[in-house]
């Protein structure tokens, strides 16, 4: 959905945003939603390295039990 909006698509939103918002605003929205995606980014590391650190214990047992079998 996203990617057939290209160079001109950006610009209207843009001009859009700016006239909605004002120019005194949309630095506030820019860090606003910066901060935003910077905080889910964090936690999405966070919980995927929380889920790589529970499985490593039951792939080292896996892979010992394969070792025994060979």
């Amino acid at each position: 959905m996203l990617s057939n909006i290209g160079f001109p698509g950006l610009i209207l939103i843009l001009i859009i945003a700016l006239v909605v918002f004002g120019p005194s605003k949309l630095p506030e929205i820019g860090r606003a939603v910066g901060r935003g995606l910077r905080e889910f980014k964090d936690s999405v590391r966070d919980v995927t390295s929380t889920e790589d650190k529970q499985e490593t214990p039951a792939v080292q047992q896996a892979q010992t039990l394969k070792d025994r079998e060979v």
